[in-house]
């Protein structure tokens, strides 16, 4: 990734965590969290992780594609970019997956104590 892509996901991550807090009237997707994007070298598609505290991950994923447009627009005026990626959103499973571990490190750890 180019230090130019890099700067641009940096942009990307905040400017679509305002959007979604100062400009989506849907109350439900002021749950979410954006982690992190990755943005081809073309800049013509964007990832866009995301983590939520409801437990509706799927459903979610699908409110925010749904909305992908709307909060593209928004986007492209705060970005002064040649063309605004298309945006696709996905729960990002990486804070599950640690979650995973911790508990595993621990419950390994429990049954070393009470040996």
């Amino acid at each position: 990734m180019s230090l130019k892509t890099k700067r641009i996901s940096s942009a990307m991550v905040r400017e679509i965590s305002a959007i979604l807090n100062e400009e989506v009237r849907d109350e439900l997707l002021k749950n979410v969290s954006i982690t992190d994007v990755t943005v081809d070298d073309d800049l013509t598609f964007a990832k866009v992780y995301f983590i939520t505290r409801l437990d509706d991950t799927v459903n979610m994923e699908k409110e925010l594609n749904e909305a992908s447009k709307f909060i593209r627009m928004h986007l492209a005026h705060r970005l002064n970019l040649r063309s605004t990626p298309e945006l696709k959103f996905v729960y990002d499973k990486s804070l599950d997956y640690s979650e995973k571990i911790d508990k595993i490190i621990e419950e390994i750890h429990e049954d070393e104590s009470h040996e």
